[in-house]
């Protein structure tokens, strides 16, 4: 499999991990941090900011997981690029949320 695609299911990752909080505060009515808060990304959005954010990164991560190249769940390479992107990246919101709310505690 060629590195491009090994990188695109990486990224796609990302983007699904970053998909999921942004679309569950936006759900559940409650607002988080996006990059269209003031200050960015550390003041909150509305509930309707988070669910088009979280559309958006649903829509970036099918465009890297489906679209460029194929996507095989069972391919070792596919599955664990794209959970390595998106392991880590649920990591660091998750550190980067703990740290915006300890702060403002």
């Amino acid at each position: 499999m060629p590195p491009s695609i090994v990188i695109a299911h990486f990224f796609g990752g990302v983007f699904f991990a970053n998909a999921l909080p942004h679309l569950i505060a936006g759900v559940s009515g409650l607002p988080l941090q996006t990059p269209f808060a003031s200050p960015p990304f550390r003041g909150l959005s509305s509930p309707v900011v988070n669910i088009g954010w979280a559309l958006f990164n649903l829509v970036a991560a099918y465009l890297l997981l489906v679209r460029v190249g194929t996507f095989d769940l069972h391919s070792l390479a596919d599955v664990s690029s794209t959970f390595l992107g998106f392991g880590l990246w649920a990591l660091q919101c998750a550190r980067a949320f703990h740290k915006i709310r300890s702060k403002k505690a």
